[in-house]
């Protein structure tokens, strides 16, 4: 009958969606009950009966392990809520599950533990809404690694399914490490328009000097649409449409968030008889504007040398703004040759900071941009004494792709449990194997303490619920009335939040450290109490410094 139900809904018995014209959908519907790793879906025969249950989610270090700059910038959770977690699941959706579990188990493919009933409950009494309340910072919010960014409360009979979202909500681990990539690229091209552009970090060419690059190595549009948009947060520059028609109709009413400009590839200049006729193809369509052509595709010295006078006087005739684009060599010596050669044939002019401004023409490189290239290609653009502004970056894996939940470490751990019979109980990991895997225990709450988000135990008394920056977004289905900031918002928000926070800061405060360490201890215990009745000796302390 299920099976049946689920066929008059568009699905087969393979549970895979098909189109009305009876072809299979090649991306299936996947029904909520399936978007969790598959140990988790038997969590909740594991959990101890409960009444309530707390989690929460933090990053648990700098990029790429960074000590002396921790800070973070939060950015994603309204992607995975709208489209996943804020909407109405049926009962079809569940038995579409049922026939995906029916099979599921090793070795034999026996039925797989899942909290079906749990499912139908919530279907049947909450409109299809998963039933647990979420609360988390505003999107854009810079913090330090160890701040809660989300905090998931379930309870009653749907206790155990606390975490069953964790698996979801952790993938705002992506957009979250791209954004702060990106700002950190940022901080690094600040920096050489700060020694060698009039204006410094204020003049507007700042905006455009990273450009994505990253849409071709996706995995999918989904991963270029959230990648893109993380990195539109810091920059204008991006060649991932997607990403920037989404941003700027569904995060920001309409208007514009990411640009780009003409520019040739390969294909195009190797389709002319040779490359003097494609870039006079070029300026003939583009050179009253801004255009790129790509100039390596035979040689590169000979297309620097030999091309680019030859085509001078053209480009000069249209008025428009020439970038060149070497796409093979060393980084560093193919950036700075091109500046050379362009200061040959246009000419330069000697800026308030004693560097060069080429007139009408400049570099972006795109072939293997990482943040550490881009700070040596800088180093030795300044060291020949040209402006920063005279060099963009086109970065493609090394903004989407290059990253991992561990490049931020980020994890979601239960914190708090109350028992059927009341009693109540602050949980956390201490690994005595990795330290810096220690969980907080307790329901949480953060707020600033002189501008820096600071964690608190929610039960101290110190953070009122108007100061607690963890704020109700989702509450058993969607929160009335809640507004997300437009995307203009969220980029002023991530300009002033990030300028402000200092690199690294203690974020722990002292209550939460001393129910870290009453944890500790009455772990500590009970552990040496159990080696004590199997009648081994005393174990080793478990207590672990908690830093930020």
């Amino acid at each position: 009958a299920a099976a049946a139900a689920a066929t008059t809904n568009g699905v087969g018995q393979s549970g895979v969606g098909t189109h009305s014209n009876g072809l299979m959908n090649p991306v299936p519907f996947i029904p909520i009950s399936v978007m969790t790793d598959s140990y988790k879906a038997s969590h909740f025969l594991q959990y101890p009966a409960a009444k309530k249950m707390i989690a929460y989610g933090e990053f648990r270090q700098g990029f790429e392990g960074d000590s002396e700059d921790t800070r973070i910038i939060y950015f994603g959770l309204r992607y995975i809520l709208e489209n996943y977690i804020m909407r109405p699941w049926t009962e079809v959706d569940v038995e579409r599950a049922d026939l995906f579990y029916r099979s599921h188990l090793a070795p034999a493919g026996g039925p797989f533990p899942y909290p079906k009933d749990l499912f139908l409950k919530f279907v049947r009494e909450n409109d299809g809404y998963f039933p647990v309340k979420m609360q988390a910072l505003e999107e854009g919010t810079c913090v330090h690694a160890h701040v809660p960014v989300y905090q998931i409360t379930a309870e009653e009979e749907y206790s155990p399914l606390c975490t069953f979202l964790e698996t979801l909500l952790t993938m705002l681990w992506y957009p979250s490490t791209v954004a702060t990539s990106s700002r950190r690229a940022r901080d690094v091209i600040a920096a050489a328009f700060d020694s060698s552009v009039n204006n410094g970090q204020s003049h507007p060419l700042l905006n455009s000097r990273l450009h994505d690059f990253g849409f071709r190595g996706c995995t999918s549009v989904e991963q270029s649409i959230i990648g893109g948009c993380a990195h539109l947060l810091n920059f204008e520059g991006t060649d991932t449409m997607p990403a920037a028609y989404y941003a700027q109709f569904h995060l920001n009413s309409g208007k514009p968030v990411g640009s780009s400009i003409p520019a040739t590839e390969h294909s195009v200049m190797t389709c002319w008889p040779d490359e003097k006729a494609a870039i006079i193809n070029m300026i003939e369509q583009f050179g009253t504007g801004v255009f790129a052509t790509v100039m390596d595709s035979y040689d590169y010295t000979a297309a620097l040398e030999q091309v680019v006078p030859v085509v001078a006087q053209k480009k000069l005739q249209a008025g428009g703004f020439w970038v060149l684009r070497p796409d093979s060599g060393d980084p560093v010596e193919v950036v700075v040759q091109a500046l050379h050669a362009l200061d040959k044939v246009f000419g330069s002019d000697v800026n308030s900071k004693g560097y060069k401004v080429v007139r009408g023409a400049s570099v972006i490189q795109g072939d293997g941009i990482t943040i550490v290239n881009i700070r040596k290609i800088l180093e030795a653009v300044l060291a020949a004494s040209f402006s920063a502004q005279n060099v963009a970056f086109g970065m493609g894996g090394g903004l989407l792709q290059r990253v991992n939940r561990d490049t931020l470490s980020f994890a979601t751990k239960l914190c708090h449990v109350v028992y059927p019979d009341g009693s109540k109980r602050d949980i956390m990991k201490q690994p005595t194997t990795d330290a810096s895997k220690i969980s907080f225990p307790g329901a949480l709450a953060v707020k600033r303490v002189n501008c820096i988000p600071t964690v608190f135990p929610a039960d101290s008394g110190e953070v009122l619920q108007e100061e607690d920056m963890l704020q109700v977004v989702y509450d058993n289905g969607p929160v009335p009335h809640y507004q997300w900031d437009n995307y203009d918002t969220l980029r002023s928000k991530v300009a002033q939040e990030w300028a402000a926070l200092p690199k690294r800061a203690n974020v722990v405060s002292a209550s939460l450290r001393q129910k870290v360490a009453a944890v500790c201890e009455q772990q500590e215990q009970q552990q040496q109490q159990q080696q004590q009745s199997k009648g081994g000796g005393k174990l080793g302390s478990r207590n672990a410094p908690v830093s930020a």
